[in-house]
């Protein structure tokens, strides 16, 4: 980046330091935190999505509707997330290359599984031959993005089952004897006061989540962890940079990241509680009442 920095062994100190901490590796070392906020960015509405679907099939009166949640729910917390990581991509990639394959490549007359290979015609090849390097990138990403939101869907869909459930059942049946339906009371009674009770749950989901976004490295995504590793080990002749081990420097710069995350998460979380239990028949509730009435 800088100017001075064509013959880095012989610079002086901090001139050294100006050009090892601005070089390409380190570059993407930075960009990598804002990919960690991205997917956290990306996954979460999803996920949130995902579970509201999951709860509401959980709630289903309709047996294959209900059958379906459970079947999803239970399989995904049952399996090690580590497996549906690994996987979901895989999976999921081969399945969009054997549909590519049959629209791209009817004549083909080989098996598309031979022994272990699995092998499809050069136009159904995902992300596609001669990809960029960016390309690539995003299709790995988006990978990552629907493993994630698949895995933590599942605990955010039993997590919201159980605060819809934890809504006092004599309010909806007080609201359906007013004459609301099912539907009505489902929306203007249970949905707004499920929240209350559903954020403990979503904030032990959401430091999980964070905690999770190193197995990114397992998608092949450079993640803040890859470079760390990459950055701090010990140098040979062969770098540009040649140094000591300094890895122990490199993680303790993650650990102030994912911890300053985690602080910060739980204040928000903890001023969306005070928030919405404003009113409600809670334990929050009761204590805010309580601290307006005293003198």
């Amino acid at each position: 980046m800088f100017g001075f920095c064509d013959d880095p062994s012989a610079l002086p100190q901090w001139q050294w330091f100006a050009c090892y901490l601005t070089s390409g590796t380190h570059l993407a070392f930075y960009w990598s935190f804002g990919v960690v906020m991205l997917l956290l960015a990306v996954v979460a509405p999803l996920a949130l999505a995902m579970g509201m679907l999951g709860a509401l099939a959980l709630r289903a009166r309709l047996a294959p509707v209900n059958l379906i949640g459970k079947g999803y729910v239970n399989l995904v917390r049952g399996v090690p997330d580590i497996v549906f990581f690994l996987f979901v991509p895989i999976a999921l990639g081969q399945g969009i290359e054997w549909v590519l394959h049959q629209i791209n490549c009817p004549d083909w007359d080989q098996p598309i599984r031979q022994g272990n290979d699995f092998i499809v015609c050069r136009e159904a090849k995902m992300p596609p031959v001669g990809a960029s390097a960016w390309a690539r990138n995003v299709y790995g990403f988006s990978m990552a993005v629907i493993a994630f939101a698949l895995v933590f869907g599942a605990f955010v869909a039993n997590t919201l089952y159980g605060a819809m459930r934890a809504v006092p059942k004599a309010q909806v049946e007080t609201a359906e004897a007013y004459g609301m339906t099912p539907g009505q009371a489902f929306r203007r009674v249970v949905l707004p006061q499920m929240w209350v009770y559903a954020l403990p749950g979503l904030s032990n989901i959401w430091q999980i989540l964070i905690k999770s976004t190193p197995l990114l490295f397992l998608l092949g995504i450079q993640d803040a962890v890859y470079w760390a590793r990459e950055l701090g080990g010990a140098k040979t002749s062969l770098y540009k940079y040649p140094h000591p081990d300094w890895r122990v420097w490199y993680f303790l710069v993650l650990l102030v990241f994912y911890l300053f995350l985690t602080w910060g998460s739980e204040r928000i979380f903890g001023r969306l509680t005070e928030r919405l239990s404003r009113g409600q028949a809670t334990a929050e509730g009761e204590r805010q009442r309580r601290r307006k009435a005293a003198p």
